[in-house]
């Protein structure tokens, strides 16, 4: 298992993985970036890593893809720093697990990788969300040093805070 950058390589595994996400919600954001122009979509997603070309309200952030035995198994993204509509309802990382994987334990270890990526980065708080019904989010954050620190109402959503102090 390793965490890789985006690449052409894995363009098969990638569009298997949204097909097989069907109608669900897609974590992180950059899940919902158009591939039909395949090569366009890893330029935009590494415009992100360098902070080019942002959207308004937009942070500079690296997508990573979690690799299993030539498969695409898991997405996360780590934002460099928040601003602070971003620190109180989105966070530093945003990942996502094929449903095929789901329960297998890669969520925990993909938030552990992303964690250590955001300290080699030098970030030493860093902020996880995810909805309050989300038990696995919850468990992975929790499973890696996360505590919650507060909820949020989002219509008729609540999101939890939580707050890592990688060592």
């Amino acid at each position: 298992m390793e965490l890789i950058l985006p690449s052409e390589k894995y363009k098969n595994s990638y569009l298997a993985y949204i097909e097989e996400l069907g109608d669900e919600e897609r974590y992180p954001f950059p899940m919902d970036f158009d591939c039909s122009d395949f090569s366009k979509m890893l330029s935009k997603i590494n415009d992100f890593a360098e902070g080019v070309n942002l959207p308004p309200g937009y942070v500079q952030s690296s997508t990573l893809w979690l690799v299993d035995s030539g498969e695409l198994i898991g997405v996360t993204n780590i934002r460099h720093r928040l601003n602070q509509e971003i620190e109180y309802c989105g966070g530093h990382i945003g990942l996502g697990i094929r449903p095929s994987a789901r329960g297998k334990g890669y969520g925990s270890q993909l938030m552990k990788l992303s964690i250590e990526k955001l300290s080699d980065l030098g970030v030493s708080t860093i902020y996880i969300h995810c909805y309050k019904d989300n038990m696995a989010s919850a468990k992975a954050i929790i499973s890696n040093g996360g505590s919650l620190e507060s909820e949020l109402s989002l219509g008729s959503k609540i999101v939890q805070r939580y707050l890592v102090k990688p060592i």
